[in-house]
């Protein structure tokens, strides 16, 4: 009784350290494990790792195809991002994949052109990384993984003999349990932040149906929904196919507005 009374009070002033806000989509967060200062730098020293451990594109065409796309996209982003310079990279990797950084970084592979058949596509690629600096989900994810480690040393220590075991089982439940449900449910976030932002720049939003469905197609088969970070590619392409006609007028906005990308 005085271990669990103990677990909890540890798991209470762990959850006090951090701090709530509310998402782009109007869910709550918990947030505030590290500071944006330390994010930007957790995400330069990522890139710059990428960089010097895989190969990168020097083709011009590629590189600059990215570049305009990241800048249609990233002009359209809330004003405390207009001082960020995006940096962008292509890496050669056939794996059809995407990545953007806290501290404006973003790596794309040479697949994701298998996938992504024109700049509308590409931009919902893009544009679905890119949400997820700005809907906060690496402080997101960071602190939650902060906490749960934190509470896993606590009931470790807490169980004595058994605390090897309790802290190995405690593992295996907070990656199945805690850690990637929430993964999954900010993919799902990053969809809608992401369709949002490439209909606000000027690209089609009813091109991210198409992606998903191409990368659906590519993927053949995959892990169980729940053993998984990203949602099932059916429910995917169902809720974007739910959203592209309320952004449909938003798109048109930006095209008569002049926000008309011709990237490629």
């Amino acid at each position: 009784m005085k271990k669990a009374l103990l677990l909890g009070v540890a798991i209470t002033v762990l959850a006090a350290a951090c701090a709530t806000t509310t998402s782009p989509t109007g869910r709550r967060q918990v947030v505030g494990g590290v500071s944006q200062a330390e994010l930007d730098q957790l995400g330069a020293q990522a890139f710059a790792e990428a960089k010097s451990k895989q190969k990168v594109s020097t083709d011009a065409t590629q590189n600059a195809y990215v570049q305009c796309v990241v800048n249609a996209l990233v002009a359209q982003l809330p004003s405390q991002y207009e001082g960020v310079r995006w940096e962008t990279a292509v890496f050669v990797d056939n794996e059809p994949n995407a990545f953007a950084l806290p501290g404006g970084k973003v790596g794309v592979h040479t697949g994701i052109f298998t996938v992504a058949k024109n700049q509308d596509q590409l931009a919902a690629v893009i544009g679905h990384e890119i949400s997820h600096v700005i809907s906060r989900h690496h402080e997101e994810r960071l602190t939650r993984q902060m906490v749960a480690s934190s509470v896993l040393q606590v009931a470790g220590a807490l169980a004595g003999d058994y605390g090897q075991l309790v802290t190995q089982g405690g593992s295996i439940l907070a990656q199945t349990g805690f850690l990637l449900p929430n993964s999954r449910e900010q993919e799902g976030e990053a969809d809608i932040v992401g369709q949002r932002l490439m209909a606000q720049a000027g690209f089609d939003p009813a091109q991210a149906i198409s992606l998903w469905q191409n990368m659906q197609a590519a993927s053949g088969s995959r892990a169980p929904q729940w053993m998984s970070t990203h949602p099932d590619p059916a429910n995917r392409i169902r809720d974007l196919q739910r959203d592209a006609p309320a952004l449909a007028p938003v798109y048109q906005q930006a095209r008569a507005a002049g926000r008309a990308p011709r990237c490629g």
